[in-house]
């Protein structure tokens, strides 16, 4: 106590107003109502900027650690220099229509991503990169997607691969959907549907699909029991080679388990089945709107029918609605 005292008549005056507003600041933070000092970020830097005019802050800062206050400083400095080195370059912001148009287009179709929106950004004419069409879309849950190896890249032309998936419909029956898909431009050749999918009744679909056209060199499909003896026989009759995959992977017949699986996601998952003639119409619109409109990343956001690019003019863009206003096409119509 003598100590103190003695110490406080040789201070000088500027120390002893300093040490003062000090501990006014620190009663000012115990006298809020709160279980424990409630501390807002100006306090800090009151804190921060005081004891670089007070030397001796330490021995009247008494509510919090000496190392409290350092840290404060720390985050203070790396604040700091975060705003002085903001890069305030970078690319060209986009025109607000043309953002307008990236969000109206992800609000109408929530099942698309960034290249499916880029996809026909690029069919209107806009000269865009697909980051920053992601960095204008409404943020959204982040859905995991399936990857897949590519199979002899130097054959698509000639190759092929079929598939079941079942379909449930209003009364809980099920349908078997049959898909025969071509690794040239992914195109759905052929495809029908059944109550009691057999072995006969699968060969049969190999002569519609192949009857009036050439027959292609490859065939690729899982082990399913559905492709027996007749259907086996059908594709020598065929020539055509059968290539089946290994047990339990169907990453090995990737075009084809990709396909099903955005028939379901982009179509059947939003819709309840009523009965055969109703799912063969849905299928019928969603294989004419994934030949004709739909954008694919492994055709270079191209439609398996080539799509027309239309230019950068001052043209309307409209909406077109495909599978009853599930997804859209969108064009320039001149006025």
């Amino acid at each position: 106590m003598y100590f103190s005292i003695i110490y406080s008549i040789f201070q000088s005056r500027a120390s002893l107003q300093l040490e003062n507003i000090l501990l006014r600041k620190q009663i000012d933070i115990l006298k809020r109502r709160q279980k424990r000092p409630l501390v807002h970020n100006r306090d800090r830097l009151f804190f921060v900027l005081l004891s670089r005019l007070y030397t001796s802050w330490e021995k009247a800062f008494f509510i919090f650690q000496p190392n409290t206050l350092i840290r404060w400083h720390k985050q203070g400095f790396k604040l700091f220099w975060r705003m002085k080195s903001y890069n305030k370059g970078g690319r060209n912001r986009i025109d607000s229509e043309l953002k307008a148009l990236i969000i109206r287009m992800a609000q109408d179709n929530p099942l698309w991503g960034a290249p499916r929106i880029h996809g026909e950004l690029l069919k209107l004419g806009f000269d865009i990169s697909q980051s920053t069409v992601s960095s204008y879309m409404p943020r959204k849950e982040r859905r995991t997607g399936q990857t897949w190896l590519t199979f002899l890249h130097n054959h698509l032309k000639e190759t092929v691969s079929v598939d079941f998936f079942d379909v449930h419909t209003l009364t809980y029956s099920l349908l078997y959907v049959f898909v025969i898909l071509s690794h040239n431009r992914r195109k759905i050749i052929h495809f029908n549907i059944t109550k009691h999918p057999t072995d006969a009744w699968a060969a049969q679909q190999l002569i519609e699909a192949f009857a009036w056209k050439s027959s292609p060199r490859f065939l690729i499909r899982d082990r399913d029991s559905k492709f027996g003896h007749k259907f086996k026989s059908r594709l020598r009759h065929l020539d055509i080679h059968d290539i089946q995959t290994a047990y339990r992977s169907p990453w090995q017949n990737g075009y084809v388990e990709r396909v099903i699986g955005s028939i379901k996601r982009e179509c059947l998952d939003h819709v309840i089945i009523m009965n055969e003639t109703h799912l063969n119409n849905i299928m019928k619109s969603y294989i004419d709107y994934y030949h004709n409109s739909r954008t694919h990343l492994g055709l270079n956001k191209d439609s398996p029918n080539h799509r027309k690019v239309f230019p950068d003019e001052n043209g309307i863009i409209q909406s077109i609605p495909q599978l009853g206003g599930l997804h859209h096409r969108y064009e320039r119509f001149t006025t």
